[in-house]
């Protein structure tokens, strides 16, 4: 019987999100990943950016919208072909491919154009490394949120959603 796949569950200010990562598609980012949910990293920070029929983004602010420190920055593992399909979890990163630091976005839709498509840096595309398994109706409600603009970023929940914890489910 091979390993099961890490979980983490994610409590967040309106309700829990659990995921399922994929460690054989996407090893380094999920070890990343893991690494900043074991330091409490994403504790406190928010959805900084929601945009309902595309993506709810995560993992780097506070609500101040402060960028929290990140560690270092990761290989893109975005050739893993796995897809940016509605309820996946990829990783957020600028326009250089190999960028993709702590922050981390849920597709709320599928998002095909995400997806590697070759190996010019706009059309690299973006590492899924995860899905939620148990949640998404916490993420619906998430991308259903009001949005703005504060501090001069767009997208921004006018009510703070907050990351209350990330936590790894024992198995």
């Amino acid at each position: 019987m091979s390993e099961q796949n890490p979980q983490v569950l994610m409590e967040t200010s309106m309700g829990n999100i659990t995921i399922e990562l994929f460690k054989e598609k996407a090893p380094i980012t999920v070890k990343n990943f893991l690494t900043y949910v074991k330091e409490g990293f994403y504790d406190g920070l928010i959805f900084h950016r929601v945009i309902k029929d595309f993506m709810i983004q995560g993992g780097g602010m506070n609500e101040q919208l402060e960028q929290k420190k990140p560690k270092f920055a990761i290989k893109n593992e975005a050739t893993n072909g796995l897809s940016n399909k509605r309820g996946t979890l990829a990783m957020a990163r600028t326009a250089i491919v190999d960028s993709a630091t702590s922050q981390f976005f849920i597709n709320t839709v599928d998002n095909a154009f995400l997806d590697h498509q070759g190996k010019q840096a706009d059309r690299f595309g973006y590492c899924v490394f995860g899905q939620v398994t148990d949640g998404m109706e916490v993420v619906d409600q998430i991308r259903a949120v009001k949005t703005g603009t504060k501090n001069g970023h767009g997208d921004v929940p006018v009510e703070p959603v907050f990351i209350k914890s990330a936590r790894v489910i024992e198995q």
